[in-house]
């Protein structure tokens, strides 16, 4: 293609609504345009990205053995109603009505869209197992759209589900998908890590998220570095200690400590370790329940374990007025001795301490050398807390290491919790009606564009995987001189003809101005044409990843590119 031929607005500043590079940098190069918050356009350059992603994600689908539909993006409000997810998927599910006042909603993701499908179709474990994908446009209504394509409202998104006849096959499907996910990031030339993950409003019994490492990423993972294990920072294990403390129990004591209300404030009055302190979290079930959570001083609660826990969906921290109800004090005083009516469970951190110091349940109290045997009972030992880098690995005893990451994919064995409650039954071998074991896997495809870009880029603009760059090569001429032209004319169609797809900037611009676009869009090799060096028989060729520049004769140009592109698994475009 001829830049003159195809809408490229690129900037020359930094919009002002940019708050990561992904964003910044797509804006710049004239690949998405803003229509809504989190709604945005795609641009030529952007949308040849998210095809060859798309290409990528078909052929190791079909490969997999997956079969390709295509769901509507509106499905009726019965259908979520008999999951319960109408109600409980909150306010991010985007409601409508149509002109007869039937309710529907956008579809966030479609469990229920392909279990109605399925139990409507598939009789007998014949037509088992059964995998269908598409790729389609999402929609979430996030409160705070933010970050680009990265957490926008309108998403493109590949989600797949599976259905089985057993727990066993239904393990095979998740590994197919697991496999699959694998080869489509490593063809997208991405840098990630598949790591155990938490089901969240999906549900089920497995999953595992596959993370983009970045450094501008919002996750955290925690990995061992020999190792095989890695999980996200909310699902990651932490083992019990392993001995107790051999402390002796020293007396109760009662300590005035005013204005003293933060683990930081406690420990410099005292001249103590946060590591001393145990800290009593009150947290509300969704059900109403106030249960208190204790975890040391220098460990943070995790909201998702302790949901597990208490086998409820959702925990929030109490308010100041639940926690002085519930304890006779102010926020910063609460603790574990003397509390009465509330259900008290602990870290498994809290199982090995002695003498450490806790709320008093009263304004500017703590008490000194509790101990949890004596002075109060614990309901439940758990693992509640934040992992964190340097705790043993839970498969090895290898200290995790942390790194930040994307999420772009995401599979879950959900076993049937969807069949069962939207009655999605087959006919075994043996006659008897049979629920069906599904999984769903999910692929965020304009977010793994975004992940791209967030994990190669410089200061002057992107820095494409081969495979999904918009373009191979930017054929950059420096001059109008009729030498120059001809070279470029000729390397296009012959680039053109090989298959070998090209950006020819045939604008009437200075050579800085070209060079700073083709570094801001980031295609993976620029051929540089200039007078001086076809003079001296040569042309360069710059890498724009290593910065690399090679200079050959222009009978050589097309054979060095096919060497170049042939190391690469390419997507049919």
């Amino acid at each position: 293609m001829r830049t003159s031929q195809v809408l490229i607005p690129t900037l020359r500043e930094d919009p002002g609504e940019a708050e990561v590079v992904s964003h910044r940098l797509m804006l710049r190069a004239g690949m998405i345009r803003k229509v809504a918050a989190g709604i945005y356009t795609y641009l030529p350059l952007g949308l040849r990205v998210l095809k060859k992603i798309e290409n990528i994600i078909r052929e190791e689908m079909n490969r997999a053995g997956a079969q390709e539909i295509l769901m509507p993006i509106l499905s009726p409000a019965e259908l979520w109603r008999e999951t319960g997810r109408w109600e409980f998927y909150g306010k991010e599910l985007l409601r409508c009505q149509d002109r007869h006042e039937r309710d529907f909603c956008f579809g966030p993701t479609h469990e229920e869209v392909i279990t109605d499908l399925f139990r409507r179709e598939v009789n007998s474990y014949r037509q088992l197992p059964m995998n269908c994908y598409q790729i389609q446009t999402k929609f979430r209504d996030e409160i705070r759209p933010r970050f680009g394509l990265m957490r926008g409202r309108e998403f493109i998104m590949k989600d797949a589900y599976s259905f089985d006849r057993d727990e066993e096959s239904a393990r095979v499907s998740y590994q197919k998908m697991y496999e699959a996910y694998e080869r489509i990031f490593t063809r997208c030339g991405l840098n990630f890590r598949p790591v155990e993950a938490d089901n969240g409003m999906i549900g089920g019994t497995m999953s595992h998220e596959f993370m983009v490492l970045a450094e501008t990423g919002e996750e955290t993972i925690l990995y061992e570095e020999e190792g095989t294990y890695a999980a996200n920072v909310e699902r990651a294990e932490v083992l019990p200690p392993a001995s107790p403390s051999t402390e002796n129990p020293l007396p109760l004591e009662t300590k005035h400590t005013p204005e003293m209300k933060t683990v930081l404030d406690v420990c410099q009055f005292l001249q103590v370790t946060p590591a001393k302190l145990v800290k009593t979290l009150l947290y509300q079930t969704r059900e109403g329940e106030i249960v208190a959570v204790l975890v040391r001083g220098d460990h943070e609660g995790n909201d998702i374990k302790i949901s597990r826990l208490l086998n409820t969906a959702a925990v929030t921290l109490a308010d100041a007025e639940t926690v002085t109800k519930a304890t006779s004090a102010p926020v910063g005083f609460a603790g574990p001795v003397g509390l009465k009516g509330v259900k008290i469970v602990a870290d498994h951190a809290i199982r090995a301490m002695k003498n450490f110091i806790v709320g008093g349940n009263a304004q500017d109290t703590h008490l000194l050398n509790a101990n949890w045997d004596r002075d109060f009972t614990v309901d439940t030992f758990a693992d509640l807390r934040q992992a964190q880098a340097g705790d043993p690995s839970p498969r090895s005893q290898a200290p995790l290491v942390a790194a930040k990451g994307i999420e772009v994919g995401h599979v879950f064995l959900l076993g049937t919790k969807y069949s069962q409650a939207m009655d999605a039954t087959f006919l075994d071998d043996q006659g008897k009606d049979t629920l069906a074991i599904m999984g769903c896997y999910g692929i965020g495809v304009s977010r793994t564009a975004a992940a791209s870009i967030e994990q190669g880029h410089d200061a002057k603009g992107m820095i494409w995987p081969v495979q999904i760059a918009p373009f191979h090569v930017h054929l950059l001429p420096v001059t109008n001189s009729e030498m120059v032209q001809e070279t470029t004319k000729s390397l296009y169609h012959s680039f053109t003809d090989a298959g070998i797809e090209v950006l020819w900037d045939d604008r009437d611009e200075r050579a800085g101005v070209k060079f700073n676009d083709a570094d801001l869009i980031g295609a993976p090799y620029h051929v540089t044409i200039g007078d001086k060096g076809l003079k001296n028989g040569t042309i360069e060729i710059k890498h724009r990843r290593t910065g690399e520049v090679v200079k050959i004769e222009p009978s050589r140009v097309l054979a060095y590119m096919n060497e170049q592109l042939a190391q690469f698994q390419l997507p049919r475009v």
